[in-house]
């Protein structure tokens, strides 16, 4: 077969040993980073977020009357207040089959 120079072959483990350490330690750091419960400041995104939602709390106490959100909340506590009871006449319908 292929005869290779055992100094041939030395180099080559020479040339591979630091680039396999260092394949190693950038591992061994990324697992360090990922175990470390991470206190960074909110990035940017995060603090885009809040900011948003803020705006959007903002613009509802400001700009929608407050005779639109009674009837909202008149209109959802009906709609709520039906689901309630055909639940619970599903559930007596159910204990009665029993």
């Amino acid at each position: 077969m292929f005869a290779i120079d055992p100094g041939l072959l030395w180099w080559l483990v020479i040339a591979e040993a630091p680039m396999l350490v260092s394949v190693y330690w950038m591992l061994h750091g990324i697992r360090r980073d990922l175990d470390r419960p991470s206190a960074r400041p909110p990035d940017g995104l995060e603090r885009t977020r809040e900011d948003l939602a803020g705006f959007k709390l903002e613009v509802a106490r400001t700009y929608v009357p407050l005779s639109l959100i009674r009837e909202v909340d008149r209109r959802l506590t009906e709609q709520l207040l039906r689901i309630e009871e055909k639940l619970e006449e599903m559930r007596r319908q159910q204990e009665n089959r029993r």
